[in-house]
């Protein structure tokens, strides 16, 4: 019983800063010391500089052989993409109109890895983990941001220029993805890093997550989950149990152990992206509905992750 108790307080360290940080992020959006402006702001300060940072300098100072994981880059790719078909099929069956059915199919796949998915990495595994996370969250990002622009391209009108325009848009001008690969060819050529600079970006890297928790605590609105219930839950569903469950049983079966199954349930646990509404709203689908589902998973996945860290680290396997 002892022994329960201390693997369940293990689990529980590793997702409750987070959700502390987020519920503290409410707060100060209620007691109104930080505001809409703030949020917009500051969410743009860590998507654009701290975030790319971060990721940068954890890829640089790692002591990992990146070409040691490529079996878990292309699992990830391919259990994802695999997923979003699965995803596609069963919204379509349950759900008739076509606003609602892409932010659904988007809600149910595409996960906070950047933000929420980084952060319960960091908490496990440290510096180590962010580094070899990075190379997941880029790839993955590529693969979300494409799966999402056909998931919300309306059905029946010839807009495949647009979609591949918009897609490269996305995927060219992401610094997450821009600052990813940049870390990545500076450690294979092993290009020096200042001191200076070096310790400049990490006062940047600092902010990141305590930052970026307040930023998308204080953008939480609970009382939107009145509307679109039904649509909301079954998103949820797939994106906190249905996606961290088959994609982390088809990676023990593939063999993978250690930290990279750790990564793969942490980034398949994470909730639905913020970007999700942003592309939903330029895209004319139904927005409210996505604001939704980022806030029930947001909500939720605290105790879907908590409980999967406590289940693979009873067994041995994280």
């Amino acid at each position: 019983m002892q022994a329960l108790i201390t693997q369940l307080q293990f689990s529980a360290s590793i997702t409750g800063p987070i959700c502390l940080m987020l519920l503290l992020g409410v707060l100060l959006k209620r007691v109104q010391l930080i505001n809409d402006n703030f949020i917009d702001v500051a969410s743009k300060l860590v998507f654009q500089v701290t975030l790319p940072a971060m990721l940068f300098l954890s890829i640089v100072g790692a002591e990992h052989d990146f070409s040691s994981s490529l079996s878990l880059i292309v699992f990830g790719l391919v259990a994802n993409f695999i997923f979003f078909l699965f995803t596609c099929w069963m919204t379509q069956r349950h759900f008739d109109h076509p606003q609602d059915q892409g932010v659904i199919i988007q809600g149910g796949f595409r996960a906070n890895t950047a933000i929420i998915g980084l952060a319960y990495v960091a908490n496990l595994y440290g510096n180590s983990g962010v580094a070899l996370a990075a190379i997941y969250v880029a790839t993955t990002t590529v693969l979300y941001n494409i799966q999402a622009v056909i998931a919300l391209t309306p059905k029946g009108e010839a807009q495949g220029t647009k979609a591949l325009t918009t897609i490269l848009k996305t995927l060219t001008k992401n610094p997450l993805i821009i600052a990813i690969l940049l870390g990545v060819l500076c450690y294979a050529i092993a290009l020096p890093i200042p001191t200076m600079i070096s310790e400049a970006g990490h006062y940047f890297a600092n902010m990141t997550l305590p930052l970026a928790l307040l930023c998308t605590g204080g953008s939480l609105n609970i009382q939107s989950l009145k509307n679109d219930s039904r649509s909301t839950w079954f998103a949820t569903r797939y994106k906190l149990l249905w996606s961290p469950l088959l994609i982390t049983s088809a990676a023990l079966l593939f063999g993978f152990r250690g930290m990279d199954v750790g990564i793969i349930l942490l980034m398949t646990g994470a909730p639905t992206a913020a970007a999700s509404y942003v592309m939903a709203r330029a895209m004319g689908g139904n927005a409210p509905l996505a604001a939704n589902i980022i806030a029930l998973t947001t909500v939720f996945s605290f105790i879907s992750c908590t409980l999967g860290i406590f289940l693979l680290s009873s067994l041995a396997l994280i």
